[in-house]
């Protein structure tokens, strides 16, 4: 079971990076400004952001309810800046904890 859990956190690391070198990449090459009007000036692009961020505020639930307040508050308060980057950081960070916790 360790061994499966090293290549999840693997895996999980190597889609963190390839998304952060997809914003990289967006910023590079992309109107930020421009594309974020197009985004709120569509019902499926607000759809999209409530989206991403009630996927945020699931995360910061799963943070909250595995760490001590103030290391969580750490966590948590990027999110909104930072992303699911950040939340992949955190959660091949403590998967193994999240496992532990969730085994019977």
């Amino acid at each position: 079971m360790v061994f499966n859990m090293m290549i999840l956190r693997l895996a999980l690391a190597l889609i963190g990076l390839a998304f952060a070198a997809l914003i990289v990449w967006a910023i590079a090459v992309g109107d930020f400004w421009a594309e974020g009007a197009w985004l709120f000036a569509n019902p499926w692009g607000i759809v999209s952001l409530a989206d991403l961020y009630f996927g945020f505020l699931l995360s910061a639930v799963v943070i909250a309810l595995v760490e001590r307040p103030l290391v969580a508050a750490v966590w948590i308060l990027p999110i909104p800046f930072l992303g699911n980057v950040w939340v992949v950081i955190w959660f091949v960070w403590r998967l193994p904890v999240l496992r532990k916790r969730l085994t019977i």
